[in-house]
């Protein structure tokens, strides 16, 4: 309850609060006002936290964003949009950041059981390894069933953990030495916001 009543002190003075993990702000959002109810002045100032706080996609999509530019070169492939638990279930966000993923014109696959967990959940993973890597394996063999050739997600928990495992089970084109098949949607929609250099721009000798 500490962390929950420093966090709301350290935010209170913005208008809005944005955050880029579905977990992180589901935790903000869902759990701590209950955290805090019974505290009445406490209680008030996390609902009134909760009601400015947004995942990056929904900000985005309330926004009205827009690329700047299609895809770079080295993005232009088949990813698979892994939604995470948290997203789908403490912010329902998921829907937005698929949506801004196609606008900004990336190609995605959808994977067979696109709601079922990549078994990473926190303390879960810790608790129980085995089962959370074979969640992750089975993850990752969707993603290689699906043709996809990079796994993009709004959580960075769920994508540390599935590159850890491609890693590790030298899953074929992904977690390549060198490459960057794990990426989270900020990274994919930021590199639509760079300018991109064009043939005429290119310095000739």
């Amino acid at each position: 309850m500490a962390i929950a009543r420093q966090q709301i002190a350290l935010l209170e003075p913005f208008d809005h609060v944005v955050v880029p993990s579905g977990s992180c702000a589901g935790m903000m959002i869902n759990h701590y006002p209950e955290l805090l109810k019974q505290d009445l002045s406490w209680l008030q100032r996390s609902q009134a936290l909760a009601g400015k706080t947004l995942e990056l996609a929904q900000f985005l999509d309330q926004h009205h964003w827009q690329p700047d530019s299609p895809p770079p070169p080295h993005h232009r492939r088949t990813w698979a949009h892994h939604t995470s638990c948290s997203c789908r279930r403490e912010t329902r966000s998921h829907q937005c950041a698929e949506s801004m993923l196609q606008l900004a014109g990336y190609e995605l696959a959808e994977l067979q059981d696109q709601a079922v967990c990549c078994g990473f959940g926190g303390s879960f993973a810790a608790k129980f390894d085995a089962l959370s890597s074979r969640m992750g394996r089975n993850k990752l063999n969707q993603v290689a069933d699906c043709k996809a050739t990079g796994v993009v997600s709004a959580d960075l928990g769920c994508l540390l953990h599935l590159e850890s495992l491609a890693g590790m089970t030298g899953l074929s084109g992904l977690a390549e030495k060198g490459t960057q098949d794990f990426l989270h949607v900020a990274e994919l929609l930021a590199a639509c916001q760079e300018p991109q250099q064009s043939s005429s721009d290119v310095p000739t000798s």
